[in-house]
């Protein structure tokens, strides 16, 4: 899963790093803040297309069906085994957006002791994690009612040793074909199911536990631990 990543760049820092093949400029809305430790439920900014134009908006991570108030607890991330479904099909068809950041944080547990990890592209580029969202207005002043998920997977290799789930990654002409008006959602469903990146093109280390608390920040953060 993903509950937490690093995203102490700003867009146009990410985007600068990659090749993008759109004919429009990208307009960059996002006022959120630059953050090492990205907590859900705040609102971050994700890369979407409105046509064919690019753009980058802030939205609320976590998302919530107006009609599962009540009944279904807000969701942060969505299983890709789960993208066709009620649920989220309406969202994978007209709501795919492209969450960009450094990096993502996993925990895990011994003896009840949990230690969390930071993982990176071995090449530090940018991650480009798939993600469905709804930008229509909130409802009923749900924030979660127009907000987004990140799309996971079952982890491979030995990233499972960190965590059973991942993130769906892409590179950027995989990334470009998820937010394509014109994929429909099976043949999205497909991609994030069978594209994205696998556990070579990643690295994983330890840092502090400080990383638990959503109050911490800075870039003491993503050091190594036998760095600190």
């Amino acid at each position: 899963m993903c509950g937490r990543y690093d995203q102490h760049h700003g867009m146009e820092d990410y985007l600068a790093q990659m090749d993008w093949l759109w004919d429009l400029p990208l307009i960059d809305n996002s006022d959120a803040p630059l953050r090492y430790n990205v907590p859900p439920r705040t609102y971050r900014p994700v890369l979407h297309l409105d046509g064919q134009q690019p753009l980058i908006d802030d939205l609320h991570w976590g998302y919530q069906a107006p009609w599962a108030v009540g009944k279904v607890p807000v969701a942060i991330n969505s299983r890709v085994d789960k993208l066709l479904g009620r649920y989220w099909k309406p969202l994978l068809k007209s709501g795919r957006a492209i969450v960009i950041a450094d990096a993502w944080y996993e925990w895990t547990e011994v003896n009840g002791v949990k230690q969390p990890w930071r993982i990176h592209r071995k090449d530090n580029l940018p991650i480009l994690m798939a993600a469905v969202a709804n930008f229509g207005p909130m409802v009923d002043d749900n924030k979660a009612t127009a907000g987004f998920a990140i799309v996971t997977d079952a982890a491979e290799g030995g990233m499972v040793d960190v965590h059973d789930r991942r993130p769906a990654i892409f590179d950027p002409a995989d990334a470009m074909q998820w937010l394509d008006h014109s994929l429909t959602p099976e043949e999205a469903e497909d991609l994030a199911r069978t594209q994205p990146l696998g556990p070579n093109s990643f690295q994983w280390y330890k840092v502090s536990k400080a990383v638990g608390s959503v109050k911490n920040d800075g870039e003491d953060l993503i050091l190594e631990l036998n760095e600190l």
